[in-house]
């Protein structure tokens, strides 16, 4: 038995979703969920579909090309096919801060992750013990303005030698270059607090504690060359009041971030957001 899940977007009309049930059944396939959107403002159409066919030698490339040749070509879909017995390839990428990176190990470890992890990479040499209590590969190359194409370089080729399906910064404190954003689009998962722009710089729970803000939150979005402006995927927030101190807000913060990355890495892992002009879909 082989799973696959198909995700697609068109222009909106009529008779899309009867046509890929239809083509659906006729290949023997049994549809196990199924869920779309309509952006009726752009007039634009999204789907997901999950669906088992019994196992059989290029059954699944054949029903690719039948399906290019047909829905997909009379609906003018941007569309993609996934298996769900290929595991995704995630690379982690940290700097200092570990409660992401212990987060997304022990749900991996546990089989909430559906995923494989062939190594963690780190501009600084202190989280290399968690990788090698997890048996990962560790890998620690120094990022400074003098060496930033070289960094790029290393981390591109690290990439490509593992053959990376997306990559999440779990708190990795540096600029993503461009180069490493055109080649791995909507594929880049990062997290932060979510008081930016109003309380930016490197400490943002201070800023915030002197203000006396009321919820704190965190954000995960896909990384693009605006920084921090790219297509958000889960958001949460927390309320907070006076009575919390400083150390009550960074640790509130840091548990936001466990949970909103965490969720946002399996809606990812799952094929479950679709990006469209900025803005993410995110299928149940």
């Amino acid at each position: 038995m082989s799973i696959i899940t198909l995700t697609i977007q068109c222009p909106d009309q009529k008779g899309i979703i009867a046509d890929v049930t239809q083509f659906i059944y006729s290949n023997k396939g049994n549809i196990l969920y199924i869920d779309q959107y309509v952006d009726r403002e752009n007039k634009a159409f999204f789907m997901r579909l999950e669906s088992e066919f019994i196992s059989k030698e290029n059954a699944i490339s054949t029903f690719h090309l039948s399906f290019e040749k047909g829905p997909a070509k009379k609906y003018n879909m941007k569309w993609s096919l996934f298996q769900k017995e290929q595991k995704r390839r995630m690379a982690l990428f940290v700097s200092k801060y570990d409660h992401c990176l212990y987060d997304l190990l022990g749900r991996f470890k546990s089989g909430e992750l559906d995923v494989e992890i062939p190594f963690i990479y780190s501009n600084h040499p202190d989280l290399k013990h968690i990788a090698d209590s997890f048996g990962i590969q560790f890998y620690h190359f120094p990022v400074s303005k003098s060496n930033k194409f070289e960094a790029e370089d290393f981390q591109l080729n690290l990439l490509k030698k593992y053959n990376i399906s997306f990559i999440v910064l779990a708190r990795y404190m540096q600029i993503i270059s461009s180069k490493l954003i055109k080649e791995y689009t909507n594929s880049i998962i990062n997290i932060h607090h979510s008081f930016l722009p109003a309380f930016p710089g490197a400490k943002p729970y201070h800023s915030a504690f002197e203000r006396g803000v009321k919820i704190i939150g965190a954000t995960s979005h896909y990384v693009t060359d605006e920084l921090d402006g790219g297509p958000i995927i889960e958001q949460d927030v927390s309320h907070v009041s006076h009575s919390h101190s400083i150390d009550h807000l960074l640790s509130i913060g840091r548990d936001l971030e466990k949970i909103v990355l965490s969720r946002a890495v399996k809606n990812h892992i799952n094929h479950k957001v679709m990006v469209y002009k900025n803005k993410t879909i995110i299928f149940s």
